[in-house]
This record gives C-alpha cells, structure tokens and sequence, in this order.
C-alpha cells in the first residue's frame, strides 16, 4: 500500500511526527523463522532467571560461529540428528546464502548468557 505522504501527515500528525524523528524505534537484528519458538524467548525475560528452562536452538549455536562454513557444520549436525527437520535446515541455508551469517543476529560472545541475566 503506497500514500502521499502529505496526506499521511494530516490523517495521522502526531504518528507522522513519531516517525520523523524516530520516536520508539525498535531495529531489528535477527530474523526467526519459528514464531512460536521467538515468542517463547521474548516472554522469558520477564522471570527472576531469564535461562531458566532455555533450550538453545539452531540460532543461537549459528551466532556462534565466525564464519559461514561453521554455520554450515552446525545447520548440518542439527539435521543430522534429528534436531531440526530438512525443511528448516533448508531455510537456515538460503536465509546464510542470501543474507548472510548476521543476519541471524549479532555474534554471541563467551559469556553473553551471564552478561544477559544480569550476572556479570
């Protein structure tokens, strides 16, 4: 859907106002293709142990990595043992060819979980 944008600023001015100046900007670093999984994590931040009862899934193993050969290795191991369909594996191998290994997030350095719980 395209609309002028003089004719957005006078239906909705202070939402305009908001985007201009870039009010409640939220930027996306990562993209998850299992929405019930990336709701699961977005809601555990409200306990006392943000971990408690975490599971990392195939993404946080690939912000792991330095290159994409090492993401490769680990969407490989993962579909090897059954812990993520072929499917999916297929999905995380174009989503590394097109977009590259970032697009999955930013690298998880040693000791981020602690750092994000607040540990350290």
């Amino acid at each position: 859907m395209e609309i002028d944008r003089e004719k957005f600023r006078r239906a909705f001015p202070h939402l305009a106002e908001e985007i201009e100046k870039g009010v409640q900007k939220i930027s996306i670093s990562a993209v998850r293709w299992d929405v019930e999984l990336g709701e699961q994590l977005a809601s555990t931040g409200t306990q006392r142990d943000p971990w408690a009862g975490y599971m990392p899934d195939a993404i946080a193993f690939i912000r792991r990595c330095d290159t994409e050969e090492q993401a490769l290795e680990i969407i490989d191991y993962l579909e090897r043992k059954g812990r993520i369909t072929h499917e999916y594996a297929e999905k995380l191998r174009r989503q590394l060819r097109e977009k590259g290994l970032r697009s999955f997030g930013p690298k998880k350095e040693p000791g981020y979980y602690f750092r994000q719980a607040g540990y350290v």
